[in-house]
């Protein structure tokens, strides 16, 4: 994960993999809405919506989710609570909360300690 502070008219960004985390086509948008750095925990929250879609013959709704991510790199711990409402999401994986925990490699030197 690397991220862009704001700076001047240019809004923060987050990159997943390399890949930026706003994005936007034919099938709907992804946009990073807010970026908080209370140490130790990194917070993003991101807003994604879908258009209708029609796939292998059934028909989706529009949807929309909201994920709220907290990622403390002193210790690896990611949280990811996801609010899912129609869509292809919420007709497969059913609409509402969904929160899910991982662990990841912690951070080499994620600030330094006073």
């Amino acid at each position: 994960m690397k991220m862009m502070l704001a700076s001047g008219n240019q809004k923060a960004k987050v990159f997943l993999d390399g890949r930026d985390l706003d994005q936007s086509d034919a099938f709907g948008s992804q946009v990073v809405k807010s970026i908080t750095l209370a140490r130790p925990n990194i917070l993003v929250l991101i807003e994604a919506k879908f258009e209708p879609e029609e796939v292998m013959g059934v028909s989706y709704p529009a949807g929309n989710v909201i994920t709220n991510i907290t990622l403390d790199p002193v210790t690896g711990k990611f949280k990811k609570v996801e609010k899912i409402q129609g869509g292809i999401l919420g007709a497969t994986i059913g609409n509402g909360t969904h929160t899910s925990d991982e662990t990841c490699l912690p951070s080499k030197a994620p600030y330094k300690i006073k």
